[in-house]
């Protein structure tokens, strides 16, 4: 198929991780695949848009949710921008295409009882696995950085004498945030028992119990654990630890282009998101305060 490029123009320039690429490639696979079937052409550089609509009837009527079908979609529209960038089109198919309305989820961030319960109250085994998982989630939320810049954290991003962490995020773009006095002495002990794992003299500051890299299934399995025994939440995974930050830190009163260097966002709309909680913190702050609304 033509769109090998494209796949090496997302890894090469664009810097996109694997897990990335592998879904663009699965997206646009999918519809050339469609095409093969109902037009009896795989070749979708050239298609008009009501086939790219007739893809779409046929995704909603399979029960796929909107919000997975835009993001085919998504992956479509940055491989036609690909291909005017390159010249190999004139106009984009989706030029006019609007997304399909999506309801917006709010997530319920962890409360601060429930993160005191996980750091301060439960009891973790003397062991490597022990002091590990209570450092990563301790990690998580100290810093709000993502799973796979935790799994890919080494040792030498932690820069004890400058009190800073430099984390490498999406596209490769570096950020630095504060080391935290409790996460730094949580870190050097837990660096006492990781050196009697670390067989495989590796950089990742995580390791498994056999001194191997971590793995994205691993620490979701950690965080799920550990929170099950003190939230009620159906979610429970290492984003919400990263959202539980942002919305602690605003709720708190903290600037929300700072929160935003933090997480490592592009533009500020992507940071908006945690205001949500904020507000509603906000709203019960002013309803328990304002003398109006005193009995």
């Amino acid at each position: 198929m033509l769109f090998t490029s494209f796949i090496e123009y997302l890894k090469l320039e664009k810097n996109y991780s694997n897990h990335t690429v592998t879904a663009y490639k699965k997206d646009l696979s999918a519809f050339a695949e469609f095409c093969k079937e109902e037009y009896e052409d795989d070749t979708i550089e050239n298609v008009h848009y009501v086939q790219i609509r007739s893809w779409i009837v046929s995704l909603v009527e399979s029960g796929i949710q909107n919000a997975t079908i835009n993001r085919k979609i998504s992956s479509l529209k940055a491989y036609y921008k690909y291909l005017l960038k390159t010249r190999q089109i004139e106009v984009s198919p989706l030029i006019k295409h609007k997304a399909l309305k999506t309801a917006k989820k709010v997530q319920v961030p962890f409360s601060e009882k429930e993160i005191n319960i996980v750091l301060s109250e439960i009891e973790y085994e003397d062991s490597f696995e022990g002091i590990r998982n209570i450092t990563i989630i301790e990690m998580l939320y100290a810093t709000g950085m993502r799973r796979a810049e935790l799994i890919n954290l080494k040792q030498f991003d932690i820069d004890y004498a400058a009190k800073t962490i430099k984390i490498l995020g999406k596209r490769n773009k570096e950020r630095i945030v504060p080391l935290l006095e409790k996460l730094e002495n949580q870190i050097k002990h837990y660096d006492t028992y990781r050196q009697k794992i670390d067989v495989h003299k590796k950089d990742e500051l995580f390791l498994t119990a056999k001194g191997n890299k971590m793995y994205p299934s691993l620490v979701y399995r950690i965080i799920n654990d550990y929170f099950s025994m003190a939230s009620t939440k159906v979610k429970k995974s290492p984003h919400m630890l990263r959202h539980t930050f942002a919305t602690h830190l605003l709720n708190q009163g903290a600037d929300l282009n700072a929160v935003k260097e933090l997480l490592g966002h592009a533009s500020l709309a992507s940071t908006q998101v945690y205001t949500h909680n904020s507000l509603a913190e906000l709203k019960n702050v002013y309803a328990k305060a304002h003398p109006r609304n005193k009995k």
